[in-house]
């Protein structure tokens, strides 16, 4: 359990959630409890499938505290809403910023300033961490062009634009994500970004990620009242999660590479986790996607502090404080989106 800002997260699976007096009463498996103020929260967001008295739900509805309820493995379940809900304001807010070319730019440039900074971020560390075991130089000289891409960002007079330096600098980072594959190269290589269907195991393990981590952005949005289908940088799409692609950008290199090149580096998968269908796709079997997963929900447990709330956190709520990062820069309680800046 752990309070940021104005939001109490209940990440303990076994505990459940009651109105006592003006507090909600947070009652754990062992039997200890803790109580929080309620004038104190905006929101609750909990990951307990025990949920919440019907009492401490009413109450929520009444002092119009947002209370959001996920499966232990972070899949959205329901919100607790009464007739005046607050969320259709903010969601209007959303929609007008969509339909402003300005104003979404302004987020969409912080999204992408996010993702160059990590992405440059992560080959930094691979040179430090391994110089010896990859071409430094190569690493070095896209780390260098990387953050010229980052300058160009604050020209960008369009979306367009932006997507442009978006994808220049994709193609660099990509361009050098071989060099990070420090084991098994026979049977894991990258030559170039493929998908749909994936063509080798590296990119079959990076589109597994990306999709996981695209979810994980959904719920999170719709854990705080917005519609993960009304992007800022992704055009609208049928079907398409065009905001929850925008959180995930600046995600991406920082926990799904990252997470990929570990399942890679550390032998964790092999060769024979993979099949080859008659298509060219390459997926991974039942005994390497129960691996997978394993490993997933394990480093969304590792923790971190998070650069811009300067808080102690697991990973799997990162994507929570970002979305709640969005959600109150729409409302105007920050003056700018504070993207994940890893450090």
């Amino acid at each position: 359990m752990k309070k940021i800002l104005n939001t109490l997260y209940v990440t303990s699976e076994d505990a459940y959630l009651a109105l006592e007096g003006e507090t909600v009463e947070v009652l754990f498996a062992d039997g200890t409890k803790k109580n929080i103020p309620l004038v104190t929260l905006e929101g609750i967001v909990c990951f307990s499938y025990k949920g919440a008295s019907p009492a401490l739900m009413g109450k929520c509805v009444e002092n119009q505290i947002q209370l959001s309820f996920f499966s232990p493995r972070n899949r959205f379940l329901a919100c607790a809403s009464g007739s005046e809900n607050g969320n259709v304001l903010l969601r209007r807010t959303q929609y007008r910023v969509a339909d402003d070319p300005a104003a979404s730019l302004d987020i969409a440039r912080n999204f992408i300033f996010g993702k160059l900074y990590n992405t440059k971020f992560v080959l930094h560390r691979t040179v430090r961490d391994h110089a010896l075991q990859v071409d430094a130089d190569k690493i070095r000289h896209a780390c260098d062009t990387l953050k010229t891409y980052m300058t160009d960002l604050s020209a960008a007079d369009s979306a367009d634009t932006l997507r442009g330096i978006e994808g220049n600098a994709a193609a660099e980072y990509f361009g050098v994500f071989d060099e990070m594959i420090l084991q098994n190269k026979e049977d894991f290589f990258f030559h170039g970004r493929n998908r749909r269907p994936p063509q080798d195991a590296v990119n079959a393990l990076l589109s597994l990620a990306y999709s996981l981590l695209a979810n994980e952005c959904a719920a999170a949005l719709r854990g705080v009242g917005l519609d993960p289908f009304v992007g800022f940088l992704h055009t609208d799409r049928a079907g398409r999660k065009s905001l929850a692609l925008d959180l995930e950008e600046e995600l991406r290199s920082v926990f799904a590479d990252r997470f990929v090149l570990t399942l890679i580096n550390n032998r964790i998968l092999s060769a024979d986790d993979f099949e080859r269908q008659e298509t060219g796709a390459v997926l991974l079997k039942e005994a390497g996607r129960k691996a997978f997963l394993s490993e997933w929900q394990k480093r969304k447990k590792e923790t971190l502090v998070h650069p811009y709330l300067k808080e102690k956190v697991e990973w799997g709520l990162v994507a929570h404080l970002q979305a709640m990062l969005l959600a109150r820069y729409l409302r105007g309680d920050l003056d700018g989106y504070p993207p994940f800046l890893w450090k």
